[in-house]
């Protein structure tokens, strides 16, 4: 290696696809800088000729962006990223290019290409994304032998996207906004040879090396794959539409009366698999359904995809009148045979719930971005025209994994349960992990733990992790802590516990990548040094660990105390410190610095035990106001606990999750989530105590496989507000059952 002189800058090679195509592209934007809230942009990119050969497009936005080639939709993007971090998606357009010259029937030459991306822009931070004050597209072609074609200058045209309203409420505290689109603004932008000579040119925003959009790397994740899935009509019911303004509350509150009246008056439309009198309507073998809606009347039509998917619901429509309304809303589970759909006035303010205002004539009433969940509710709002017809339709978006570690077992139950655990982590992969696809879609650290662990029961596939690991550390606040959004500014959610969480899933990438995933470990290694440096500052007088004002400390759902000191949240840390100290070890980076890992956790290991034991019970603080599984486990699983304790605390820990009752009782120990259940699994397993582990399973996972559940709840009762059926952090079984089967014990 060349020395490098005092005061110089290593020159670092760069890939050749930032060498030539990133050095010809600019970022480009709106013809108004300040076109950012809930805004829609429509890019045009100069005609260009093929000759044919490998074609691939580089492309990446900020934030969402969809592209068409020659008029044909190809992919959406790009993944999630900081901005200072901006992923590159590359695609292979070639099968969507005509090669110019060539004669086509009926006469004339193939026009030249065009590509068209349609891009989103909310104009705010969400759960899922970080705003950067500015809208912006980076792309170009690279074509096999020849010159970087098409990049992003000032020769695209652009123009907003007049049909999407911008004054839209968000579709919950976690995402962006409700869509409401006017059909009638509506025109074919996309296709080759649309006319846009009266667009603006872009607007150049940044250069591939400015400020606001930095670190451009190809994705490292794979894109989910979409395709058509069809769903099954199970209910349809008709009535006077709902007076109210907001989209949401008046599919909502016109549906639950339509219910009540079709129950009533036995007044529905029949679903598609019963017979259905000649008065009502029912979809053909194509699915269109022929429908005629009054003035002031809903027709509500219910699908059932089977399970929870990340998807888009649209519509194909036929001979519109233009006074028509088409809602698609997006809902998760029934109960007592109903369906629930949210309340936006509840804590996470969910509305998802998107409007077309139809256009006269034959169109396709789709929107950007894809929501998710198991069933989806179609809303016709009249007067319908003469002849209207409507065919539903959903697009699920699944994440390519290929499951090279199948687990058959002869147990039905059991088998039911790792059926039911890998359904919930499919359910929760977009192009990364995701805590549910329905209420939230967002990439929590603490979540990543469950998720990787039964994603690596299945596959060798490591990409989520790696993305969460790198991002988490991205995303490091000055002091060393770290997001538990990845990424996003929520600071409200900021978890101080999820931080011991990311030392964690670092140990398990070296025991799933041994020596080849060192060189991550060598990146990462001095965000692991700030983290427990950061954590060792707030020790009290009395060794014990205090959160810090402004950050949230979760534990679980479960009804432990949270009053401070805490066992839990000090045990956690602690566990924390131990794996960073044999992770050390592991990786050859004994030091100073590991050596003082050491020291701390004896130092916290006593007070912790001189604090929160006593009279052989684990108490969850210094008042004794609860005891937990939490704190028991983590006694076990750190060493605080001595030998001779550990058969006892074993012993009621897992008398408590025998226990069928999910009830919380004065003086009994405190049932753990379902999430927070891994470790009580783990400490078990760890102690020869299979067999147990088995029985918890078969009783606290089975139920839900006799209850003809297809994913594992959020936690043991969601009868809450926006509680979720479909949760990945509670899919771990799939992990502990795996272990036993490969140590021969199932």
């Amino acid at each position: 290696m060349d020395d490098v002189g005092c005061g110089e800058v290593a020159q670092v090679s760069e890939p050749s696809y930032l060498r030539d195509g990133a050095s010809a592209a600019l970022w480009i934007g709106s013809e108004h800088p300040f076109d950012l809230h809930e805004s829609y942009l429509c890019f045009r990119s100069p005609h260009f000729g093929w000759d044919g050969g490998a074609a691939h497009l580089w492309i990446t936005a900020d934030s969402r962006y969809r592209v068409w080639v020659n008029g044909v939709y190809v992919a959406r993007g790009p993944a999630r990223g900081w901005p200072d971090h901006q992923p590159l998606d590359t695609i292979d357009i070639a099968p969507f290019l005509r090669r110019t010259g060539d004669r086509v029937q009926g006469g004339g030459t193939v026009p030249q290409n065009v590509v068209a991306v349609h891009l989103y822009q909310p104009g705010y931070s969400h759960f899922s994304y970080l705003h950067r004050g500015a809208a912006g597209l980076l792309a170009w072609l690279e074509q096999e032998g020849g010159p970087v074609r098409i990049p992003t200058t000032g020769a695209w045209r652009v123009r907003r996207d007049p049909s999407f309203d911008a004054q839209v409420p968000r579709v919950s505290i976690y995402g962006s906004g409700v869509e409401d689109r006017d059909m009638r603004r509506v025109d074919p932008w996309q296709a080759t040879d649309f006319d846009a000579t009266g667009w603006a040119a872009a607007r150049v925003v940044a250069t591939t090396r400015g400020e606001l959009w930095r670190g451009l790397h190809a994705r490292t994740v794979p894109m989910p794959r979409e395709r058509s899935h069809r769903a099954r009509l199970i209910m349809g019911v008709r009535g006077p539409t709902a007076p109210d303004e907001d989209i949401h509350t008046r599919l909502r509150t016109g549906f639950f009366a339509a219910q009540r009246d079709s129950v009533a008056q036995r007044d529905s439309i029949a679903p598609t698999e019963l017979p259905a009198p000649t008065d009502r309507v029912t979809p053909d073998d194509d699915g269109w359904l022929a429908l005629d809606v009054a003035a002031g009347e809903s027709v509500y039509l219910l699908y059932d995809l089977g399970r929870n998917y990340t998807f888009q619901g649209w519509a194909e429509v036929e001979h519109a009148a233009g006074d028509e309304e088409v809602m698609i809303s997006y809902a998760e589970k029934m109960r007592a045979g109903e369906l629930v759909l949210s309340d936006p006035a509840t804590y996470c303010r969910v509305r998802l719930t998107d409007r077309f205002r139809l256009a006269p004539g034959n169109q396709v009433a789709q929107g950007f971005t894809p929501r998710g969940g198991r069933y989806c509710m179609v809303q016709v709002a009249g007067p319908t025209g003469v002849g209207f017809r409507l065919r539903p339709h959903m697009t699920v978006a699944v994440y390519p994994l290929t499951v090279t570690k199948p687990l058959p077992l002869a147990d039905p139950v059991l088998a039911g349960v790792v059926t039911l655990c890998e359904t919930t982590l499919a359910a929760c992969l977009q192009e990364t992990f995701v805590d549910c696809c329905w209420r939230e879609s967002s990439q929590w650290l603490g979540d990543a733990l469950p998720q990787t662990l039964i994603m690596a029961a299945m596959s060798d596939d490591l990409r989520p992790l790696h993305a969460v690991l790198v991002m988490a550390a991205q995303g490091a606040y000055a002091d060393g802590l770290l997001p538990s959004i990845l990424p996003g500014e929520v600071h409200a959610y900021a978890v101080l516990d999820y931080n011991f969480t990311w030392v964690e899933l670092l140990a398990l990438w070296v025991e799933r990548t041994a020596h080849e995933g060192q060189a991550l470990v060598d990146e990462l290694w001095p965000t692991l040094g700030r983290l427990l440096d950061c954590f060792h500052t707030d020790l009290g007088e009395d060794g014990l660990l205090h959160s810090r004002p402004g950050r949230r400390l979760f534990l679980d759902w479960a009804p432990l105390s949270r009053t401070e000191p805490n066992a839990l949240y000090n045990l956690r840390y602690l566990y924390a410190l131990q794996t960073a100290a044999t992770l050390a070890r592991t990786v050859g980076k004994e030091d100073a610095q590991s050596a003082r890992w050491e020291r701390r956790a004896a130092l916290l290991a006593a007070a912790i035990r001189a604090a929160f034991q006593a009279d052989d019970v684990w108490y969850d603080d210094l008042p004794r106001t609860t005891f937990s599984q939490h704190a028991a486990a983590f006694a076990v699983l750190t060493g605080c606990a001595r030998d001779d304790e550990i058969p006892a605390l074993l012993t009621a820990v897992a008398a408590r999750s025998l226990d069928p009752s999910d009830e919380s009782l004065p003086g009994q120990m405190v049932l753990a989530s379902p999430f927070m259940h891994h470790y009580i699994l783990q400490a078990l397993r760890g102690h020869g105590r299979a067999q147990t582990v088995v029985e918890i399973i078969r009783l606290r996972w089975g139920r839900w496989v006799a209850m003809g559940e297809q994913t594992t709840w959020e936690n043991w009762n969601v009868d809450f507000p926006d509680g979720s059926i479909c949760h990945a952090f509670s899919a771990h079984p799939r992990h502990h059952l795996a272990m036993l089967a490969a140590d021969g014990l199932l």
